[in-house]
């Protein structure tokens, strides 16, 4: 299945986002919140945003997948949302406002468009499959 693919890498990059947090508390000493420390802050907001919107998408993607989708639209689909959430996470770490809005863009709009393909697959198949 290529959802697989993209929801591993996503996963990696949950794992960096991580890591980057583990490595400013560390470097701050700050076990607990983000003591007041921007970039901490920062990199917590960057962590917590990719967990907000990345299963949700993943999800979406593997039943437009599972209901018979083009596989380009899948491949595309999941390249579409690792470069929004990359994009975010660099953006917002940077302080790079259009980086972080462009990330965001790709991430809503790839979003509504998921669920709008799988209402159609499922409005102009699934009575074919009944």
């Amino acid at each position: 299945m290529i959802t697989s693919i993209y929801a591993s890498l996503s996963a990696f990059l949950i794992v960096w986002l991580s890591l980057s947090v583990i490595k400013l508390r560390r470097n701050n000493r700050i076990s607990v919140g983000d003591g007041g420390n921007e970039e901490l802050q920062l990199a917590i907001r960057a962590h917590s945003n990719a967990l907000e919107y990345i299963p949700v998408t993943l999800l979406l993607l593997l039943i437009l997948e599972l209901n018979g989708a083009p596989k380009i639209l899948i491949h595309i689909s999941g390249l579409m949302l690792l470069t929004g959430r990359v994009l975010h996470a660099i953006g917002l770490s940077a302080k790079n406002l259009k980086k972080r809005v462009l990330g965001m863009q790709m991430t809503i709009y790839l979003l509504i468009g998921l669920a709008i393909l799988n209402i159609l697959f499922l409005v102009f198949t699934a009575p074919l499959k009944l």
